[in-house]
């Protein structure tokens, strides 16, 4: 296939509100046909979609939520589906619903009723104001002129969240079915500032982290050929620091089960210009890199590295 297809994303709220698709796929091969790999590539914070009910309800307009967005990763791995990869974008905004965090990763202060007793209120993340629902943007501003209502969170969940996580989840179980074992590149960027304040394992900032939980969320070969690939391309590669991997990484990254899971976040002054968040130069050569890494995962014989 060739161009975007949107699956299971679609409800009458999403129709409504003239937001549907939350989602779209990419697949290497038709629907129903087995995937040609075992890899399926993610980018759940490249989203650039502000819905009419949240931007009704902030106190922020919308080009001040963008610095939060993953900026033209989703275009970094397009080219994935032709190698065969099959590739899953969000289309909806971070700031809106985070699709790196548990569906429950809630603020209790953000709202104007109780939160039920499963919503999970006392993680890092909701208190530095990162849940699912985010509290606050940039430079810690409020994002919010009022109270949301529990209702407002359970539908971004429901339209949103949900179908996002239901359909990976497939794609997930269509590799392991066709592969015997399913690996989940989940991409992301980061910002500048985070990168200069990590050294790469060769010593500088680094350009690009991977996070594999440690070690927990996936074989240590995928983040060993992963790592030597980059560092051959010369990228300043970091493991685990400062991003270790998400939600994502953690709920699918289980190697005892055939599923391997590693997180990549790529510094954005690669490639983009921060403040006018404007492609740069880098941003063709990345491309590029990006597609030889994925070339390089596509011949992996995975039996013997994993």
């Amino acid at each position: 296939m060739t161009a975007w297809e949107p699956i299971a994303s679609e409800t009458p709220e999403t129709a409504e509100q003239g937001f549907s698709p939350a989602f779209e796929v990419m697949r290497a091969r038709a629907e129903g046909e087995p995937p040609p790999t075992p890899l399926v590539f993610a980018s759940p914070h490249s989203g650039r979609l502000y819905p009419p009910d949240m931007m009704a309800a902030a106190r922020l307009a919308a080009q001040d939520l963008r610095g939060s967005e993953d900026a033209f990763v989703d275009d970094l791995i397009a080219g994935a589906p032709a190698l065969g990869v099959c590739v899953i974008r969000a289309r909806l905004a971070r700031a809106y619903i985070d699709l790196n965090r548990d569906a429950w990763e809630l603020d209790p202060t953000m709202f104007e009723d109780a939160l039920p007793d499963f919503a999970q209120a006392r993680t890092a993340r909701v208190a530095a104001g990162l849940g699912a629902i985010a509290r606050v943007a940039g430079e810690g501003r409020p994002i919010y002129a009022r109270k949301l209502t529990f209702a407002e969170a359970k539908a971004r969940i429901e339209t949103a969240h949900r179908p996002y996580h239901d359909a990976l989840d497939r794609l997930l179980a269509q590799a392991r079915g066709a592969h015997g074992l399913a690996i989940l590149v989940d991409w992301h960027s980061m910002p500048a500032a985070a990168a200069r304040g990590h050294r790469a394992r060769g010593g500088g900032p680094c350009d690009i982290v991977l996070g594999d939980r440690f070690g927990a969320a996936c074989g240590p070969g995928l983040t060993a050929l992963m790592e030597k690939t980059l560092e051959g391309l010369g990228y300043r590669v970091a493991r685990n620091a400062p991003y270790a991997g998400g939600y994502t990484t953690e709920h699918y990254g289980r190697p005892s089960r055939r599923t391997h899971a590693i997180q990549v976040e790529i510094n954005r002054a690669l490639y983009m210009n921060e403040t006018t968040r404007e492609p740069a130069e880098g941003l063709a050569r990345l491309k590029t890199d990006v597609e030889s890494v994925t070339a390089r995962l596509v011949q992996t014989d995975w039996t013997e590295l994993l």
